[in-house]
């Protein structure tokens, strides 16, 4: 879905030192994603409006506060962002 070059391009990071971090954020950014869609199956994910930008937005938050991360507001954004998409349960 969100590839590390794609996600370098986003950060603006010309440098190759923190691939391995990026690949991580994108991991944890998608299952966030489906936590707030209600899903186990990565293929919802393509379904989802909003998802790519979601996933871009969380690695990029993830990313810049990394020290200081205020987690519930991320959650509120991708709630707000992916709503339309969300199941009504598991």
């Amino acid at each position: 879905m969100v590839t590390v070059e794609e996600m370098k391009n986003y950060l603006r990071v010309d440098y190759y030192d923190d691939d391995k971090l990026i690949e991580h954020l994108i991991s944890s950014a998608q299952k966030l994603c489906m936590d707030i869609l209600r899903t186990d199956d990565l293929s919802d994910l393509d379904k989802a409006e909003n998802i790519k930008t979601a996933v871009l937005y969380s690695v990029a938050y993830m990313y810049e506060h990394r020290e200081e991360a205020d987690y519930h507001t991320l959650t509120l954004t991708l709630r707000a962002m992916l709503f339309g998409s969300r199941k009504e349960c598991f």
